[in-house]
């Protein structure tokens, strides 16, 4: 399944694998609230890789950040 997201003013989707048990707006709400704070307090990688994000696809508990460049992917815990 595939929803938008606004994150930096931007539109992002995200993908949802059918795997997920929580509730996909609890999820949304979850990941939204994460990145704010990850992108006003996180480490340099990972605001770099926040500013150039493409993508997010959630596979259970976690959400794969998915950037222009392969190398600055990551993975973030939601739970």
């Amino acid at each position: 399944m595939k929803m938008m997201i606004t994150f930096q003013n931007k539109l992002v989707p995200v993908y949802f694998t059918t795997e997920n048990k929580q509730p996909t707006q609890k999820v949304l709400r979850i990941l939204t609230s994460t990145l704010e704070h990850k992108i006003n307090k996180g480490k340099t990688a990972l605001k770099k890789c926040l500013n150039s994000l493409i993508s997010i696809e959630i596979k259970g508990s976690e959400a794969i950040l998915h950037s222009y460049s392969e190398n600055d992917t990551l993975a973030l815990s939601l739970y």
